[in-house]
């Protein structure tokens, strides 16, 4: 079988944790080399069985045998990297939030679609067979019609001084690094973009980025949908979708892998509940999705158009918490042709 020949960018924690496994365990994929500017890519080459490093970048970029990267870096740096990536003919697989922006989202879409190279953001999550699950249940008309939607995602940061969650040139706060997922979740359940949204928060004043957010978004066909994260309370992660017959709750909406893989789709009607369990491992799902779509030229699930709406929620997302105001979400021209 033909296997998509990977480099990574950066020696970051969700690589060696996550990603690199990920990748060594998918059909199609294997680990090739690893690049770091601090040093370290020969240790964490050698823990986790790399065969080669670099000391840069861009001598990775210049290696042939390599035909696609993963970019783990701070979110300040994905729209350089993604860019000479793409310029170096490499597929990108990058870290979420995929920029800090859409206007640099689109920018970095377009380079790829121009390279002839795929582009993704890495949102491993909807590649676990629990939320197909929901979709399916919602299409049956088991819960109704589909009045409002929730989703959280919080855990409790420490340690904050020395983390970049907390830099604000860097692209830190709570929105950008789990807050994305619940936007995400909305527009991917339920299948619309957003209209308008309201948000307030938390904003530390010595670090000047948000600890923590709640907002409330109007869907383009009017169902409300309601967030919430924060860097200030214990591990959640799930999501609610609330019909005029019931509802459904995924309880390990993101991080199912911290639970051997498992998922739970909650159905609760009539005052009657049932609990479905499915296994998946979205990582190495993810990788796969991304490898087959690389080297065949096949359409992705989760486009670069898919990426940049995203951004656009995020954008609103803080320009309301910075307003403190209801804003409308921007709909930007958008390429043609997406990666």
């Amino acid at each position: 079988m033909a296997v998509l020949r990977f480099g990574i960018l950066s020696t970051a924690n969700i690589a060696q944790k996550a990603l690199i496994p990920a990748i060594q365990r998918a059909n199609n994929a294997e680990v090739k080399a690893i690049a770091s500017g601090s040093g370290k890519a020969g240790e964490v080459a050698r823990s986790l069985h790399i065969p080669k490093t670099y000391d840069s970048y861009e001598a990775l970029l210049e290696d042939p045998e390599i035909d696609a990267v993963y970019i783990p870096l701070p979110n300040h740096l994905h729209k350089e990297w993604v860019i000479k990536a793409a310029q170096a003919g490499k597929h990108v697989l990058v870290e979420k939030p995929a920029a800090l922006n859409a206007r640099d989202t689109k920018e970095m879409v377009d380079a790829c679609r121009q390279h002839g190279v795929t582009f993704m953001e890495a949102f491993m999550y909807q590649f676990h067979p629990q939320h197909e699950r929901v979709k399916e249940v919602m299409a049956s008309g088991e819960i109704g019609e589909v009045q409002l939607m929730r989703a959280s995602f919080s855990f409790y940061l420490g340690n904050r001084d020395k983390n970049i969650r907390m830099d604000p040139e860097k692209g830190g706060g709570s929105i950008y690094d789990i807050g994305c997922y619940c936007l995400h979740t909305f527009r991917n359940i339920l299948g619309k973009e957003a209209a308008s949204v309201m948000v307030k928060g938390e904003v530390d004043s010595d670090f000047g980025v948000d600890t923590s957010a709640y907002g409330i978004i109007e869907m383009e066909n009017g169902i409300p949908a309601m967030f919430d994260c924060s860097f200030n309370m214990p591990f959640r992660t799930v999501y609610e979708v609330i019909g005029t017959k019931g509802k459904i709750t995924i309880p390990r909406a993101y991080r199912p892998d911290n639970e051997g893989d498992v998922g739970i789709v909650r159905i609760e009607k009539d005052e009657e509940s049932r609990e479905e369990k499915m296994s998946g491992d979205q990582y190495k799902l993810q990788v796969e999705h991304f490898s087959k779509a690389a080297m065949s030229g096949g359409k992705l699930k989760y486009t670069g158009e898919h990426t940049i709406r995203n951004m656009e929620l995020i954008d609103a997302c803080y320009e309301s918490l910075r307003q403190n105001k209801e804003v409308e979400v921007k709909n930007r021209a958008l390429p043609n042709e997406v990666c």
